[in-house]
């Protein structure tokens, strides 16, 4: 049995994992796939000092919590930030990272500096439109073939639009610290999505051994458009 921590991106909610933890929990593993702060059943707690400290410290909160060892910690887009700091904090809880269409910080980058510029700009835009400047709508619908963050099934779309929330800014503006040498042994895969846009990967892991990218043939949120896919994906990880 493996243990993996799933943890959502930006917007979302634990729920977009669902079809991954029944799969993964079907084949006979131990699943965690909460909810970070200001989502999901966490959404009423959502304010302008929400940041990526909060949200990392949700993580390392139930990995300590529940006494989990052998983890393999997974991230989908935003949640790359989070996962880097986790494995910083609590490497020796960590056997493998995954990251998952995302984002991979250095030492010192906030999710503002991995991103592209026009889509900070946008996103900056967004806040200052909703009128306090620190809260971020969901981004919109897209014609096809991106939809909703690569989600085009019509009563996909409108369940996926139901469970998302805002993001604070302070989330994609707060830097990550990345200072802990026993953190490069952990083992990293990345997993792209050619229907999304590619993520910047460095040619070699922390540890000094080639990068591990694997692809999917679908959209940005490939844990809803391709959950067989996804999951097979995560039951390679040794």
């Amino acid at each position: 049995m493996s243990i993996y921590v799933l943890v959502h991106g930006a917007w979302h909610s634990g729920a977009c994992w669902d079809r991954t933890v029944l799969r993964l929990e079907s084949a006979g593993h131990q699943v965690y796939a909460p909810s970070l702060t200001g989502h999901g059943d966490r959404a009423h707690r959502l304010g302008p000092d929400v940041g990526l400290d909060t949200h990392v410290e949700d993580v390392v909160s139930l990995i300590l919590a529940e006494d989990l060892t052998e983890v393999i910690l997974v991230g989908h887009s935003y949640a790359g930030m989070l996962v880097s700091a986790v494995i910083d904090l609590v490497p020796e809880r960590i056997s493998h990272a995954v990251y998952v269409e995302a984002l991979v910080p250095a030492d010192g980058e906030s999710a503002a500096d991995v991103l592209p510029a026009h889509q900070v700009e946008f996103m900056i835009q967004l806040a200052e439109g909703a009128g306090d400047g620190w809260r971020i709508p969901p981004l919109p619908e897209l014609p096809y073939p991106a939809g909703l963050f690569g989600v085009t099934d019509p009563d996909d779309v409108a369940w996926l639009r139901g469970t998302l929330s805002d993001q604070s800014l302070r989330t994609l503006q707060q830097p990550v610290r990345l200072v802990n040498p026993a953190a490069d042994s952990v083992p990293r895969t990345h997993i792209h999505c050619v229907g999304g846009e590619r993520r910047a990967v460095p040619p070699l892991q922390p540890n000094g051994e080639p990068a591990v990218v694997w692809e999917l043939d679908t959209g940005h949120d490939c844990m809803i458009t391709a959950p067989d896919g996804l999951t097979a994906l995560l039951l390679k990880i040794p």
